[in-house]
């Protein structure tokens, strides 16, 4: 049985440990995955309480294993961007195709207040699941980076 957990702005060491969430992050996002660094960056984001910061994470478990885990970042906006970005979203190899990912999107759709956007690959095989659960891709991302 898979247990579902909804962490908003908050610690999950009742449960598994940042490091934790990072270690799984880091392995089962594979080539659409960050540094360690970031994904540790992105979780004390999504974990914090501060004014202007904050998220969610839900977590996918079989007990003491974990087999899924889902990141939201809070924007601060409203209208003109969703009030959340889904910044990571990874599943154990062995449970990919089971349906899974559309059951950690559609957990925290029921959960979130607002909007979720995020960010695809073109060639990434999940877009199609996103495109199913009712994501759109309403504009082109362009991005500058001033070095």
């Amino acid at each position: 049985m898979t247990y579902y957990h909804w962490l908003p702005n908050r610690e999950p060491s009742d449960l598994f440990s940042k490091e934790d969430l990072v270690n799984f992050l880091s392995v089962y996002l594979e080539e659409y995955g960050d540094p360690r660094s970031d994904i540790a960056e992105a979780l004390d984001y999504a974990l914090s309480d501060k004014e202007g910061k904050g998220g969610s994470i839900v977590i996918a478990h079989d007990g003491q294993t974990l087999e899924g885990v889902l990141v939201l970042l809070n924007t601060g906006m409203k209208r003109y961007i969703p009030e959340n970005i889904l910044v990571y979203i990874a599943v154990r190899s062995a449970n990919r195709g089971n349906g899974l990912g559309r059951k950690l999107i559609a957990f925290a759709q029921d959960k979130v207040e607002g909007g979720i956007a995020l960010h695809v690959e073109p060639d990434n095989p999940a877009r199609h699941l996103y495109e199913k659960l009712g994501f759109t891709n309403k504009y082109l991302e362009f991005r500058w980076q001033n070095n």
